[in-house]
């Protein structure tokens, strides 16, 4: 009898396993750019995680005579004038992109989202003086307002992070008051204060994680904001500094001088950030799809 009810227990949990799986195999042939594009970012959190056994040079070990190798078969990818490894140092390079990324995405939207659910619950004065910063900080381009606070901190991975990061709390405020306000109009928030509860504890248990949705898919679109902005910083100077491997510390480095001369230089580290860019985009298109209603065909 206990074996009949272990069988049972067991073909439940297979056709529960199956049913997760259709599951996925349908929102992956619905969505395809979506997953193409999460192949994309998936392959690049591998690389960060371990570069160390990807990488076949140091990239930081200078050898002068392999100065701008073509790609060959010791070389993949080419060697730059020190003859540093290009595909080592484009791999090692994905950790500072990722950890700025997501750095970055995670400061500013955590910051936007408090400045957001206070502006947008509380209303009044506090909406007021909250949402004059926001315009104040908004009225500047992402790009230059990252440039003008880099240049104040000095270039290095925490400074980027922390430039990189206030310029994107903006947008993440104008989106979570914009709900928040919709929010808590609703019978639901309604229910909790004649129930008792506190303001805060409505606003963190009730109103925050039905903001979730479209922050989830703002963050994904910063996320590739963010590399594209640290890659333009450390290309002007102001960024990752020297000798850690920055992608766009790489195009700089070569891109007047060596263009003509040793093309890889240029375009292996473009491709990189053309990609991790390009991938984002579609995995936050697809999230913006599955997890908004209004967007579905």
């Amino acid at each position: 009898m206990k074996q009949l009810e272990i069988d049972a227990e067991l073909k439940k949990a297979g056709a529960h396993a199956k049913g997760r799986f259709g599951e996925l195999r349908f929102l992956a042939r619905r969505y395809l750019l979506g997953t193409i594009g999460l192949v994309i970012m998936i392959m690049f959190i591998l690389t960060a995680l371990f570069a160390e056994w990807i990488a076949p040079f140091d990239p930081l070990t200078v050898n002068a005579k392999q100065a701008l190798a073509a790609p060959g078969a010791l070389h993949w990818l080419g060697a730059d004038s020190f003859g540093r490894d290009v595909f080592s140092r484009i791999v090692y390079g994905t950790r500072i992109s990722m950890a700025v990324g997501i750095g970055s995405m995670l400061l500013g939207s955590s910051l936007g989202v408090v400045i957001g659910l206070t502006s947008g619950y509380l209303g009044g004065w506090v909406d007021l003086v909250f949402q004059r910063l926001v315009d104040i900080l908004q009225a500047l381009p992402l790009l230059v307002l990252a440039l003008v606070m880099a240049a104040a901190l000095g270039p290095s991975l925490q400074n980027t992070i922390l430039a990189i990061a206030i310029p994107l709390v903006p947008t993440v405020a104008r989106v979570i008051r914009a709900n928040t306000l919709t929010l808590r109009e609703l019978p639901f928030v309604e229910a909790a204060k004649a129930a008792g509860m506190s303001e805060t504890r409505i606003a963190l248990r009730h109103v925050l994680p039905n903001t979730l949705a479209p922050l989830i898919v703002l963050a994904t679109a910063q996320f590739g904001s963010a590399i594209l902005t640290e890659a333009s910083l450390s290309f002007l100077g102001l960024g990752i500094p020297e000798p850690h491997p920055s992608w766009g510390r790489m195009l700089s480095e070569s891109a007047a001088e060596y263009v003509r001369t040793a093309p890889w230089l240029v375009i292996f580290p473009g491709l990189a950030i053309s990609l991790i860019v390009f991938g984002t985009n579609l995995l936050g298109d697809a999230l913006r799809d599955i997890l908004d209603p209004r967007q579905r065909t």
